[in-house]
């Protein structure tokens, strides 16, 4: 069962106290997608931000792999935050379990504790940051990045 605790570990909820946690945890909904599993299509509409309890997904852009995501990390924020179609598609490697939070559920917490929400949302801004500065890395200096162990690494 998930619990405020595991939530805690997740840089989404970042500074985000517990008791506040705890009021997110039924406006969440659990999803879980065997390896090769579709999770978001590219080019198609997607209203919910999904953090990863357990597995690994790979981003997709036409036909080359991006990069892939494990534990902790989000996707499906920028179409959440930009509201225009899915920009990639992700795609389970393997056995995956997420977490979502719907833009309706968004929308509940702003309504009802707006320190969470601008704290879940400056979170966001900070991992979709991270991710830009990964895409300036390989773009700009041809490199490659491990998210697993954040470092960055020279291609063969």
């Amino acid at each position: 069962m998930l619990n405020t605790k595991t939530l805690m570990k997740y840089s989404l909820f970042g500074g985000i106290l517990e008791e506040q946690i705890e009021k997110f945890i039924p406006l969440m909904s659990q999803e879980t997608y065997k390896p090769g599993d579709t999770i978001i299509v590219e080019g198609q509409p997607n209203d919910k931000i999904l953090f990863i309890l357990e597995g690994r997904v790979s981003i997709v852009k036409g036909n080359k792999t991006i990069y892939d995501l494990a534990e902790g990390h989000t996707f499906g924020e920028m179409e959440v935050l930009d509201v225009m179609p899915c920009a990639a598609t992700i795609k389970a490697v393997t056995g995956v379990t997420v977490m979502s939070i719907s833009n309706v559920s968004l929308r509940e917490i702003y309504r009802t504790d707006i320190k969470s929400f601008s704290l879940l949302l400056m979170n966001l801004a900070r991992d979709l940051s991270r991710r830009l500065r990964v895409a300036n890395e390989i773009m700009v200096e041809g490199k490659m990045y491990d998210l697993y162990s954040s470092t960055l690494f020279l291609p063969l």
